[in-house]
């Protein structure tokens, strides 16, 4: 079996079993199977694969048929501009997310608390691209201990605390909060990709009967701990902009994505 035909195979089962992007898919699970970058593939499409290597891809091509995220099979996700390692105990960094770290940075000084860090990728970014203090706040052990590792593969400094929301930190103590929470309504659990809604972790995705759950709960601990003059940035739903403005003091300011749908909301505490 040479990777020219393992690419073609696995191309051909991921257009018959419905798969998005089969051909890349296929290439991105292959070069993980063979431990060799993309470019390889097509340098050297005549060289066959190893016993090893084919069952590794085997295995690979039946877990994406079976809905496994890519991502999960890989165990790495890239998130602005640094690789991430993801397991089935966090979320899978999206690219929509980039937007709360580029709202942030410009906030970022002093202590700045992750709620909710899952893989790290909030965190470990604030920290490599700001002087701030970092804090990963999750009340996942798992969670933590896989921002622990991305933040010591790429060399982030960051703190952490295992906790529900913010209730280990003391009044008026953190200058930003930041947070990308749960914010899917439990109504819109079947209508989701069945690699979302059967892989990702429910804790991280489901935020109540209307989405607002972990809001409501997260909006006054938030301004709790904020000292005057501290900023919460949230990441929103995409239609989730009017129910969190009514739970917070101010309106905030509102930040599209490229989309045009509302997807970070920034306050001050004054």
């Amino acid at each position: 079996m040479t990777l020219q035909t393992a690419l073609q195979q696995g191309t051909r089962l991921f257009e018959g079993a419905g798969v998005g992007s089969p051909r890349l898919t296929a290439e991105v699970l292959l070069c993980h199977a063979i431990h060799a970058e993309r470019q390889y593939l097509y340098a050297h499409p005549e060289r066959e694969l190893r016993e090893v290597e084919w069952i590794h891809y085997g295995r690979y091509l039946h877990e994406r048929m079976g809905g496994k995220p890519t991502q999960y099979i890989t165990r790495r996700q890239e998130f602005y501009g640094r690789e991430f390692r993801v397991s089935a105990a966090v979320l899978i960094p999206r690219p929509e997310t980039e937007h709360l770290v580029e709202a942030a940075i410009p906030l970022a000084h002093g202590m700045i608390v992750d709620v909710g860090s899952g893989s790290g990728a909030i965190a470990v970014t604030l920290a490599l691209e700001t002087a701030a203090r970092v804090i990963a706040a999750d009340i996942s052990a798992d969670a933590l201990a896989l921002t622990v590792e991305n933040a010591t593969r790429l060399g982030a400094a960051i703190a952490t605390a295992q906790c529900d929301l913010l209730s280990a930190f003391a009044d008026s103590s953190i200058d930003l909060v930041v947070s990308n929470p749960p914010y899917i309504a439990e109504t819109a659990r079947e209508s989701l990709q069945r690699e979302v809604r059967d892989w990702e972790p429910g804790l991280a995705l489901f935020g109540g009967a209307d989405g607002l759950e972990v809001y409501r709960r997260l909006v006054p601990e938030a301004w709790r701990v904020l000292r005057p003059g501290g900023h919460l940035a949230l990441e929103l739903g995409f239609d989730s902009l009017a129910g969190v403005r009514e739970l917070l003091p101010t309106p905030g300011r509102a930040i599209d994505d490229l989309a045009g749908i509302p997807r970070v909301l920034v306050c001050q505490k004054t």
